[in-house]
């Protein structure tokens, strides 16, 4: 095989040889160290989940002794991973290498090329003993892998786009409590500018918000949730992340049809007031406790009542968009954040390139409110009311004075989750407009600002006076929480392509504004057909 004309690519402990027509992209490094970070600290939840069924950790069954899971030795008990969309090959090969307590990796791709150099790359790296390439369609090969004993218990789907296609094959051959590992980067259908487009792949209406990084994940989990109900399975995250240019999650899957049936309470549509952007949530469906059951844990389904709302919003009398439904609860699980943290603290993770951003990241994700869904954002909500921006301490501050709980959310720098009602937040604003007065000239009928700042507070709030937990641990450290694109054009790439090469690049300098370019050039090139007509003219006078 001529080498010659191929990219060599070093990431992690893994190097690869790839040309311009098998898909890899640079940008997404930072996914894949993170997807190593998880599936190490899922390495162990696995492992310790076998032994408390009591079935004994050895290899080859030929002794008793339980041996401890190493990276890079096949382990008989260990992971069977798949990668659907493999590509290159590049993030089994670093599973195999980076990830311990693997039986093996099957690295499927649906092209001849991308499968010839995943067997090249795979042959170079050493790991033929863990990786196995294999080519087929993603989806028959899911559907054909649905028994028992074939099933998977890790599953990677990061496809170019939306992965609602792979999602009901991926949801019936993982096995029970396996892991899937989910990315989308279609992030425009779920802006809400196209609200029809993500309701034909996700079957939920986005909404125009701040806080659509967050409702983006929220819709895919409920997309996964009701695929997986239709089987009598139900989700369980454990770690949601907004980056770049895409969502990914993390999450199990397990079987129980009673518990399916609380997937209703799970699901909320939202309304959002067209005016003021408050945002407020109504359960599908609600849990109560049954009082005529013998078993204490027993609840009774219902419905619930509604609207939540009124017809115009209470605060500035504007009518609401509804948007959903999205998953409402949890999108992260507390203990395992706390493995996960506690796993990446090895020193063969310390080494990964994108290391500083994952501790970050998941420092402000272990400090967020897990129980309260969406966000608001302040300079948002101090840009409707023409105020001078609120310091995010002393905002915070505010709401902790008055015993309200308040986080950051990792999808956004100035994000603003708390479980203090909405009238609070618009109270705290009034107090500050009182310190920062507005002009009265802004006070136009009809407007949110007018009817929001022309209501006296109800309770007088402290925004002098700094809490002492208004800082959180994430700042004060100066973690990398919300770092800015390391290059021009940060985004998903062109879709086959190698998206490493400066040609590529330059093209896609050279495409920015292209029609505009053309425009001027055009009219440029009609201005001097005049100048030359008026000239010809007055030399034919003459």
């Amino acid at each position: 095989m001529d080498e010659s004309n191929k990219e060599k690519i070093k990431e992690g402990t893994a190097e690869i040889l790839s040309e311009g027509h098998v898909f890899y992209n640079p940008v997404q490094q930072f996914n894949r160290d993170l997807s190593i970070c998880v599936l190490n600290a899922f390495s162990k939840q696995f492992q310790k989940e076998l032994k408390s069924k009591k079935k004994p950790i050895v290899d080859n069954a030929t002794d008793g002794e339980v041996n401890e899971i190493q990276v890079g030795v096949k382990s008989e008990t260990g992971l069977k991973i798949l990668e659907a969309l493999s590509a290159t090959g590049l993030r089994s090969i670093r599973y195999a290498k980076e990830v311990a307590g693997i039986k093996t990796i099957v690295a499927n791709d649906f092209s001849i090329q991308a499968v010839e150099s995943i067997k090249q790359n795979v042959k170079n790296n050493n790991v033929d003993h863990l990786v196995v390439p294999h080519m087929a369609d993603a989806k028959i090969l899911m559907y054909t892998s649905m028994s028992e004993d074939k099933r998977f218990n890790v599953i990677d789907l990061d496809p170019y786009g939306s992965p609602t296609r792979f999602l009901d094959s991926a949801v019936q051959s993982v096995s029970e409590g396996g892991l899937l590992l989910i990315t989308a980067t279609d992030m425009a259908v779920f802006s809400g500018s196209t609200p029809e487009a993500c309701y034909v792949k996700y079957g939920s209406i986005p909404l125009k918000t701040k806080c659509c990084h967050e409702m983006a994940i929220r819709i895919l989990l409920h997309t996964i949730e009701s695929t997986a109900n239709r089987y009598g399975k139900y989700i369980k995250p454990l770690l949601s992340v907004s980056a770049d240019f895409y969502i990914r999650v993390f999450l199990r899957i397990f079987t129980g049809p009673y518990l399916c049936k609380q997937s209703s309470s799970k699901q909320s549509l939202v309304y959002q007031c067209t005016g003021c952007d408050t945002l407020t949530l109504q359960p599908l469906g609600t849990l109560k406790p049954n009082p005529t059951a013998s078993n204490p844990n027993q609840v009774k389904f219902g419905i619930p009542t509604g609207p939540a709302v009124n017809t115009n919003c209470n605060h500035c009398q504007h009518r609401h968009h509804m948007g959903g439904p999205i998953w409402s609860a949890p999108i992260h699980d507390t203990e395992f954040l706390e493995l996960l943290m506690a796993t990446i603290q090895n020193e063969s993770l310390k080494i990964l390139h994108t290391y500083p951003r994952i501790i970050g990241m998941l420092s402000v994700i272990r400090e967020e409110l897990h129980d309260v869904p969406l966000y608001y954002a302040i300079g948002k909500m101090c840009s409707l009311l023409k105020l001078e921006m609120v310091p995010v301490l002393k905002f915070r501050s505010a709401l902790l004075h008055a015993n309200y709980r308040v986080s950051f959310s990792h999808a956004c720098k100035q994000s603003l989750k708390t479980d203090a009602p909405a009238d609070v937040l618009w109270d705290i604003l009034r107090c500050w407009e009182k310190l920062h007065p507005v002009n009265k000239d802004r006070f136009l009928k009809g407007t949110a600002l007018k009817a929001i700042l022309e209501k006296e507070a109800s309770v007088e709030y402290n925004l002098v006076d700094i809490h002492a937990d208004a800082n959180p641990d994430s700042r004060k450290k100066a973690l990398v929480r919300f770092p800015e694109n390391p290059a021009a054009h940060w985004g998903p790439g062109t879709r086959s392509t190698l998206m490493i090469s400066d040609n590529k690049m330059l093209k896609s300098i050279r495409n920015q504004n292209k029609n505009k370019k053309l425009r001027n050039a055009e009219s440029k090139l009609d201005n001097n057909q005049i100048k030359r007509q008026k000239t010809n003219e007055i030399l034919s006078q003459d």
